[in-house]
């Protein structure tokens, strides 16, 4: 009698995925990444944050949402649900990438981590309802679904690489370049938390805790940042023509800008009506798109061929035979 297999290993005796279903697989993490924080926004602005009012059963009594509940309760509770739909694309990822052939260790643990921070992050929004939608639990809840995007997008491009050491594509100076735009951004996001926890989107009702700051002024410093990435990207986007950087980079540096743009606009568009949900809703899915960008430039200025396996020389039939 054999060793015992785990499932993984036994999906990945029988079965191959080609590139394309890996970087498939990887791709729908990434969607629903960025879905899962849409729809967590469109919780908190429809006010329907408390729901469900316990965690992880939606009510004292019912694991499910009740006609009780009302629609409030079915967009929380929906919410909820979408989170296996992100579990199960996240999922296929693990498998797929388990089941490459040769084997790739790092590129399974990419894939593993997204698993981990779906799970801490489901715990971290049970938090965030057990305290009542405490402004410091939402922002870390958000900030999370960022952090598990990034890993997504990190899978995602890696399962389009080999696993060679990375090569440099551009100078160094450029490289150091990306990172501020990357920190920068990182920075926005976080900002962005603190626009809306002392903002009037509280989630529930007027009850919930603000944080303790007027949100305009979290606003303009919001902006402030807002402008220094633009500012890097422009800078970014310049450097790449003056290097000759690879069509690729420079596309990425284009789109960057591209989504910067649509993106400020909205913000100020936002801010000067009033916050409407509608609009502070698409500014989120902005905030993903952007943090998206910014990653896929910044892995686009490396590279890490694919190499592919020897084919060991085969004799001629012909010569064989005389």
């Amino acid at each position: 009698m054999g060793p015992v297999q785990t499932p993984l290993a036994y999906i990945a005796q029988r079965w191959t995925p080609s590139p394309r279903t890996l970087r498939r697989a990887a791709l729908s993490a990434v969607v629903m990444s960025v879905l899962i924080i849409v729809t967590g926004g469109a919780v908190r602005l429809t006010g329907s944050g408390l729901g469900c009012d316990t965690w992880p059963k939606c009510t004292d009594d019912s694991l499910i949402v009740t006609a009780e509940q009302g629609f409030h309760g079915y967009v929380e509770f929906g919410n909820r649900m979408l989170t296996y739909v992100l579990s199960a694309a996240v999922g296929w990822a693990i498998i797929a990438a388990r089941a490459v052939k040769p084997r790739r260790r790092g590129l399974t643990r990419l894939a593993w981590a997204q698993f981990w921070l779906v799970m801490s992050n489901a715990v971290i929004g049970g938090v965030t309802v057990w305290m009542g939608l405490n402004p410091w639990t939402v922002a870390g809840h958000f900030l999370a679904a960022n952090a598990l995007l990034t890993v997504a997008v990190l899978t995602w491009h890696r399962a389009g690489e080999g696993d060679t050491t990375p090569r440099p594509r551009v100078p160094k100076p450029v490289r150091k370049l990306s990172w501020g735009i990357t920190i920068v951004s990182g920075l926005l996001i976080a900002l962005g938390t603190t626009v809306t926890g002392a903002g009037k989107h509280a989630g529930d009702s007027s009850d919930v805790p603000r944080m303790p700051w007027d949100w305009t002024d979290a606003a303009h410093l919001h902006a402030i940042a807002a402008w220094v990435v633009c500012a890097l990207a422009v800078a970014m986007w310049l450097v790449l023509r003056v290097v000759d950087a690879p069509d690729d980079t420079r596309a990425r540096a284009r789109d960057l800008l591209i989504v910067l743009l649509a993106q400020g606009g909205l913000g100020y568009v936002q801010y000067f009506t009033g916050v409407p949900e509608l609009l502070v809703g698409l500014h989120m899915l902005g905030s993903s798109l952007m943090w998206i960008a910014v990653l896929r430039l910044a892995l686009s200025l490396r590279e890490r061929p694919v190499t592919a396996p020897e084919i060991p020389a085969q004799s001629d039939p012909a010569l064989t035979a005389a």
